[in-house]
């Protein structure tokens, strides 16, 4: 991927520099599904090769402008790993950051378009919990996951009270991650459809700030073709990356003690 398409090639100076901290970073980039589990399928592609294609884009670019971030995949190729697992990945390395990649679908006759991001939360809307029960549907890919998930049924609306009741100690960060990422997609021209809450299980599980994104609806066409194409890919990546170091500028601790 080459930087040399990007519209403002001073402004991506300015983020480099503000995203290259001094202090260390660990981040930890989540391309959903994958293997077994495909995700959302569109006419022609899947769910998991979009994000993954996304996720490794954008770990470049911070790799080739933050050398203070440490980067860890969740997968960097096309295997199964159980949300468990993945929140496991994150806690074990003590991150500070937790960005899940995925691609949204709509119900079958649905038309929709644009992006949205989600921190963990309660769903106030009926859109919101239907996304949520598709992308947490992927832990029945994994063996008994009735009790490794302690009776969690994703389809089940009653499950999701234990949202409704959690504290989450990292909400105002990850609120704060999710309109960084959110406003770089509408910077970049993608159909917004803000920022929410709903009870996503991988990121009920991660001890860190944490969003899940979703590029965009791989069950409309000018969506899928977007997200299949070069631009296409290299613009969400670019935004998550952006977003990304506008979140760290914002949360430094020179900027946090001068509030």
């Amino acid at each position: 991927m080459k930087y040399t398409s990007m519209k403002h090639p001073f402004t991506l100076i300015l983020l480099f520099a503000v995203c290259c901290l001094s202090s260390s970073f660990t981040l930890v980039i989540d391309a959903g599904h994958g293997g077994r589990d495909a995700g959302a399928v569109g006419a022609y592609s899947k769910e998991k090769d979009i994000n993954l294609a996304v996720a490794l884009a954008f770990g470049r670019m911070v790799k080739d402008s933050c050398s203070d971030v440490k980067i860890i995949y969740t997968r960097s190729t096309d295997v199964f790993i159980p949300l468990q697992e993945r929140a496991n990945i994150a806690n074990r390395a003590k991150a500070d950051l937790f960005i899940s990649i995925h691609t949204n679908a709509s119900p079958k006759g649905g038309v929709a378009r644009g992006v949205e991001t989600y921190t963990l939360g309660m769903h106030r809307a009926a859109d919101n919990l239907a996304v949520a029960k598709r992308e947490n549907s992927v832990i029945k890919f994994e063996k008994d996951y009735e009790q490794k998930y302690e009776g969690f049924d994703p389809n089940s609306a009653e499950s999701y009270i234990i949202f409704e009741i959690m504290q989450d100690t990292y909400m105002k960060q990850s609120v704060e991650l999710a309109k960084c990422i959110q406003n770089q997609y509408v910077s970049h021209g993608r159909p917004n459809r803000g920022v929410h809450q709903a009870g996503f299980l991988v990121l009920r599980q991660v001890g860190m700030p944490s969003v899940l994104t979703e590029l965009g609806f791989i069950s409309t066409p000018a969506d899928e073709d977007f997200l299949n194409s070069d631009a296409g890919r290299s613009t969400m990546a670019e935004s998550i990356y952006k977003g990304f170091c506008r979140y760290r500028n914002l949360t430094s601790p020179k900027n946090e003690q001068q509030k």
